[in-house]
């Protein structure tokens, strides 16, 4: 399972014993966070330079083992996240749809505690890049298809469980689409497959996972949707490496979701959502908002 806290072992050896030290090595959070998107993550915007950001408060107070005990007493993990992004979609046609280029910026604010130890840090993240083709099948349906690609920029050290980065690559393979109505169901999906690259430092291979974030809401006209939304993760592949996991990472969410859009072209969500079949991974609540500013 990928591990954005791979000292977790290191910290809490002590206190848990050999045998659970194998389960936390695997039970941090991914390099994506799930859940991140909500309503219209499937809809391309027309051509140009867009700008959009991200806000998050992650919050968790339990970390789950692979029958989903709580292993780590008083665990405590807050994250506040801001991630700026920049879109530029082609003026002319690609293979009949449209192409677009993307960066993502994560400014992240992480503060750590278990067992009466804690760790702090602030600062950048791991970068992504991305390109994608996005199709408008109709003024209701659209979809698209990409790659992101996530560096290991973010600060990084094996015997900090606060650390901003996760030292390794990831290549993520993804499809979104996106059924919206001003009145009526609104309905979206976006399907991601990560490839994990090996960490140097712990000489381990986070294994591979398949994940998705969903919307699903009902237009109440005057450009407000609201409805329900959250994610799906599950790691398919083992982690390899002597510092591997015992177990695959798992969990699902759900909560209460908004849209509103403006006719200039304003756009936000909020979502909230709660961890639920957590194995492996830390269990919580997160706060995510999307703010698409128009120029």
């Amino acid at each position: 399972m990928r591990k954005s806290m791979p000292a977790w072992a290191l910290l809490l050896a002590s206190a848990l014993g050999p045998s659970a030290a194998l389960a936390i090595e695997g039970g941090a959070l991914p390099i994506y966070p799930d859940g991140l998107e909500n309503y219209m993550v499937g809809a391309l915007p027309p051509p140009g330079v867009h700008f959009l950001t991200y806000g998050g408060a992650l919050r968790y107070d339990t970390l789950r083992g692979n029958s989903g005990e709580s292993l780590v007493r008083d665990f405590k993990v807050n994250v506040n996240m801001l991630a700026p992004r920049l879109i530029w979609v082609a003026p002319q046609p690609v293979l009949g749809g449209s192409l677009a280029l993307h960066t993502v910026v994560p400014l992240l604010d992480v503060d750590f505690r278990a067992n009466g130890a804690r760790f702090k840090s602030s600062g950048l993240g791991d970068i992504a890049v991305g390109a994608a083709l996005g199709y408008h099948a109709s003024p209701a349906l659209h979809y698209l298809f990409g790659v992101d690609v996530y560096a290991p920029t973010g600060k990084y050290d094996a015997k900090d469980p606060s650390s901003l980065g996760k030292n390794y690559w990831t290549i993520q393979p993804l499809a979104a689409l996106t059924y919206t109505q001003p009145t009526g169901l609104n309905a979206d999906l976006k399907v991601m497959y990560d490839f994990n690259q090996r960490n140097s430092d712990t000489r381990t291979r986070s294994g591979q996972a398949i994940h998705a974030d969903y919307s699903l809401g009902w237009g109440l006209g005057g450009g407000w949707v609201a409805g329900v939304g959250g994610y799906v993760y599950q790691q398919v592949t083992d982690d390899k490496g002597s510092n591997s996991a015992m177990g695959k990472a798992r969990a699902l969410g759900v909560g209460p979701s908004i849209r509103y859009a403006s006719q200039g072209g304003w756009l936000f969500t909020l979502k909230w959502q709660k961890d639920f079949e957590v194995r492996n991974r830390p269990e919580g609540n997160q706060l995510l908002a999307k703010l698409v500013i128009p120029f």
